[in-house]
């Protein structure tokens, strides 16, 4: 109930304030279980991706936000789901929790770079939605947010009125399922998971019309990342220019699933 009145409420608010265009919103199916994928670069791209979704959008919130009483009371009332991101078995029940919302037949929204990009670029992805889409047979829908980080730059605590966003949603991509539906890890490979990923997020940069560089999203501790075209190349290859190891291993498989500010 709380979400819907807070949709009621922020669209209208929304659409005065800034212009925001929808394309290819047909994409989004209108009932069953689905994962949309985004690229992320600001906080407000939360906002803007429900604000037009006729569905309701279920976010995996990063748990940090229920720690603190000044953003715990949204995402409480707009439904959203706490997860503890990391490695292992906080990997384990953030995608357990996933698969639980996509077996309610609901919509779910994830990251999959991991957190929010500073530097206007689509990063590599995690291949937790990969999984989501092999393990629990749904679709995820490609989504490109362009024109947020303007509303919203990085560092900025209020929003700048009188910008463009624009939200492009593309065609439907889905991993083939797994060989034993009751053992869906049984002929896990994680070329496939890797290759399904590449692809996802090159569509990503494509509808977002940002380019896509293949290395996860640097720390921020180190700062801004100032934009360097050297680093833009083809996926599969590190930063070394050497071709990245068919097995590689992620950290956290997960990524973003949450809205990381």
């Amino acid at each position: 109930m709380a979400y819907w009145l807070l949709k009621v409420v922020l669209t209208p608010v929304l659409r005065l304030l800034w212009r925001v265009r929808v394309e290819g919103l047909e994409h989004v199916p209108a009932r069953g279980p689905a994962v949309v994928a985004a690229n992320h670069q600001s906080f407000c791209d939360s906002l803007f991706l429900p604000l037009v979704v006729p569905r309701k959008v279920t976010y995996l919130a990063k748990a940090e936000y229920f720690d603190k009483a000044r953003t715990a009371w949204f995402f409480r009332a707009v439904g959203q789901i706490p997860i503890r991101r990391g490695g292992g078995r906080e990997s384990d029940r953030a995608l357990e929790t996933a698969k639980g919302e996509l077996a309610a037949g609901r919509l779910i929204a994830l990251y999959p770079e991991g957190t929010r990009s500073v530097d206007q670029w689509v990063h590599r992805g995690r291949t937790g939605v990969a999984r989501l889409s092999r393990e629990c047979g749904v679709a995820v829908v490609p989504v490109g947010i362009s024109g947020t980080a303007d509303v919203q730059p990085v560092g900025a605590r209020m929003l700048r009125p009188g910008r463009t966003v624009t939200v492009r949603f593309g065609p439907p991509l889905r991993m083939e399922p797994a060989a034993d539906a009751a053992d869906p890890m049984s002929d896990h490979d994680h070329r496939r998971c890797r290759t399904f990923t590449d692809q996802l997020m090159q569509e990503i940069a494509r509808l977002s019309h940002q380019p896509y560089v293949d290395e996860y999203v640097p720390p921020r501790r180190n700062g801004p990342v100032v934009a360097d075209p050297g680093r833009l190349r083809a996926p599969g290859m590190r930063g070394d220019g050497l071709a990245a190891p068919a097995g590689e291993v992620e950290a956290d498989p997960v990524g973003g699933g949450a809205p990381p500010a």
